[in-house]
């Protein structure tokens, strides 16, 4: 889960806002007294705060940008976290302040493949990934208020559709997985899990029917221990086979 990093609080912000003598579009500033230039504050005609720039490890390179458009509260900011002069991470935020979503290149692939979603008290509520980094998301992820993921999609063949689900419980233990086998984008096959693990039984739609026509049973070393099966799709067990 991404860690949103926190943006630097601008001891310059109001004297500039109130200053109307200043000429420059650009002002630099040498925050830390070192004799280098660190900080570079964009302004508009009428002073407001467009932009300010960074370079927080002293190696001549913007490595931070917020982003004010004229706004008293940055409306988004840019990081370089590996400081290879590529931006890789960027933070949007909401009108009053409070984070709305992070993208990030999580590999320093020089693509955005992850990215999360923020609620009212900063606790993440989803999460988009683009696992083979083709620009398109094909894993989703949801969260409760007390930051557990509750559920779980894949387009796992990255066709555009949804093959694969997950449902978890309280503890964010897999409690159900359902699959579609057949590609017409319904799952076919039904998983259930007792515990973090520990498969308990499946169930079939063999025919494409919406209907289950084959179940699976497990014991509690997950061995297949029965098989009861439908054959004729009248809803009806016909057939079971014990191991």
């Amino acid at each position: 889960m991404i860690r949103p990093i926190p943006f630097i609080p601008i001891f310059l912000i109001s004297l500039l806002l109130w200053v109307p003598s200043i000429d420059a579009e650009v002002l630099q500033v040498d925050s830390d007294s070192d004799g280098k230039m660190d900080q570079w504050h964009h302004l508009s005609g009428d002073n407001k705060i467009i932009k300010v720039e960074y370079d927080k490890n002293g190696d001549y390179k913007i490595d931070q940008v917020d982003i004010f458009e004229r706004k008293e509260l940055p409306v988004k900011v840019e990081f370089d976290r590996n400081f290879d002069g590529i931006m890789d991470q960027r933070q949007v935020y909401n009108a009053d302040g409070t984070l709305q979503r992070v993208e990030k290149d999580s590999q320093f692939s020089g693509k955005l493949d992850l990215r999360e979603y923020f609620g009212a008290d900063n606790q993440v509520t989803s999460v988009e990934i683009d696992v083979n980094k083709d620009g398109k998301v094909d894993t989703w992820q949801t969260f409760s208020k007390l930051g557990k993921r509750t559920n779980a999609k894949y387009d796992e063949n990255h066709n555009g559709s949804i093959d694969r689900w997950e449902i978890f419980d309280k503890t964010e233990s897999l409690k159900e997985a359902r699959f579609d086998t057949s590609g017409n984008g319904k799952p076919d096959q039904f998983q259930y899990f007792t515990g973090p693990t520990q498969l308990n039984k499946v169930e079939f739609d063999t025919n494409g029917n919406e209907k289950i026509d084959r179940w699976e049973f497990f014991d509690s070393q997950g061995h297949l221990e029965r098989v009861e099966l439908d054959n004729n799709h009248d809803g009806k067990i016909d057939i079971v086979k014990r191991k």
